[in-house]
């Protein structure tokens, strides 16, 4: 490489981003890159042009393999819509005076959906202005719902943790009886995706029959049906577990989050925040039968779970990021790094890239035989596909007792 790389990190964190982001800084230095700029809050930042020198907070060997343990995004993250190129030219404009004042030969973002959004607008402009800077993309979101990959780093680790964490509560839940029994509904993050949702299925195993239940947003959710399937279990069981997507519909479209609270905040690309659905199912079955009910969100601790991470995960994302690298300095614009599956047994896979216009703004769901006919569990193909991600373990490094994190020197 020739001139300078500008990492962003965009989007909801993970456990793995920060290793995603050792992958870039280590390859641009090995590709022979002068800088490797770090954006403070993504896109919105560099506007502002609120950058870091890496070089001068990433200094030895031990500083990377903590970032690599390290979870959140190190940089800072945002969600911020880029405009379109025809309404608005001038965001454009800045941004390159910007990459061009700094010698930017590859432009890499770290990031989801949304994040390809903004890597597709910017390579667009790129090519109607004559730019020679690379734009490509690494994949990141525990939704796993990125199009054209296999997977996407940060949902192994998160799994991980959901299928740990749903096997402690129905451990907890065993221990004690109630009159007419105990119903904890656990509520599991992936908005309209429900990879991470069927990733509850992990706590089977030969001393764990796993949840009752498992309800996932890509099947229409029937409350009553829901309902009596409770009353069912709970004649047969004192403890029923069940595990729910934040973001299951009913048949008319609407959120069940919805139906318990109003859902008032919503980001710049026009999401809903999704909040609220274990306890208004909780509160339900406790009007209906009369037994005792849990709700329990994860939501940001199964993002935040650095401890319980994935080594292929971590493995993975640090893939991704150099694999971004390299296709910049190969080249290549527009698009993002993608995962192709060879095998389960053993597991292998190999890195490539895909157009990110076909990525972008697209979600990529649970495919329908994945789940059984009557849409309360996963089948054998979804367990066979996700445990392969969750194999492995990274050490932290700790210190009195605790996880030591690379720390951040500087102000998002």
């Amino acid at each position: 490489m020739k001139g300078n790389v500008i990492v962003g990190q965009s989007g909801g964190p993970t456990a793995a981003i920060n290793s995603s982001l050792a992958g870039v800084y280590r390859t641009a230095i090995e590709r022979g890159a002068k800088k490797v700029y770090g954006m403070r809050n993504g896109i919105e930042g560099l506007l502002e042009e609120r950058y870091v020198d890496l070089s001068e907070h990433i200094t030895n060997d031990l500083d990377v393999e903590l970032l690599k343990r390290t979870p959140a995004a190190y940089l800072g993250s945002c969600r911020f819509k880029l405009p379109e190129i025809h309404e608005d030219q001038s965001v454009y404009e800045k941004i390159f005076e910007i990459l061009e004042k700094l010698d930017i030969e590859a432009f890499i973002y770290i990031g989801g959906n949304d994040s390809m959004d903004t890597i597709k607008k910017l390579s667009d402009y790129g090519i109607l202005t004559g730019k020679t800077c690379k734009f490509v993309g690494a994949p990141k979101t525990i939704d796993n719902d990125l199009a054209l990959t296999d997977h996407t780093p940060g949902f192994g680790s998160a799994a991980k943790y959901i299928g740990t964490s749903v096997k402690e509560i129905i451990r907890d839940g065993e221990s004690l009886v109630y009159g007419k029994g105990l119903v904890t509904v656990v509520e599991i993050m992936g908005r309209n995706a429900g990879w991470l949702t069927g990733a509850a299925c992990l706590a089977e195993g030969e001393d764990c029959e796993g949840p009752d239940m498992i309800y996932l947003p890509e099947i229409p959710f029937d409350i009553q049906k829901f309902v009596a399937k409770v009353k069912q279990l709970l004649e047969k069981k004192h403890s029923v577990v069940v595990a729910v997507s934040e973001g299951i519909k009913l048949e008319d479209g609407r959120y069940v989050c919805e139906l318990g609270s109003s859902v008032d905040f919503v980001d710049a690309f026009g999401h809903k925040q999704l909040t609220g659905t274990a306890n208004y199912l909780a509160s339900l079955v406790a009007g209906e039968i009369g037994c005792k009910t849990r709700s329990i969100e994860l939501s940001t601790l199964q993002r935040a779970g650095s401890h319980l991470a994935s080594r292929v995960d971590i493995l993975e994302a640090q893939q991704a990021g150099g694999a971004a690298v390299m296709a910049a300095d190969e080249g290549d614009s527009g698009v993002m790094v993608v995962f192709e599956r060879i095998s389960d047994d053993p597991y292998q896979v190999k890195t490539e890239v895909k157009n990110v216009h076909k990525i972008a703004n697209d979600e990529r769901v649970v495919p329908r035989e994945w789940v059984n006919e009557e849409g309360t569990y996963v089948t054998a193909e979804f367990k066979r596909y996700v445990r392969p991600l969750i194999q492995g373990d990274v050490s932290p490094v700790m210190v009195d007792g605790i996880p030591r994190h690379l720390r951040r020197p500087f102000k998002c």
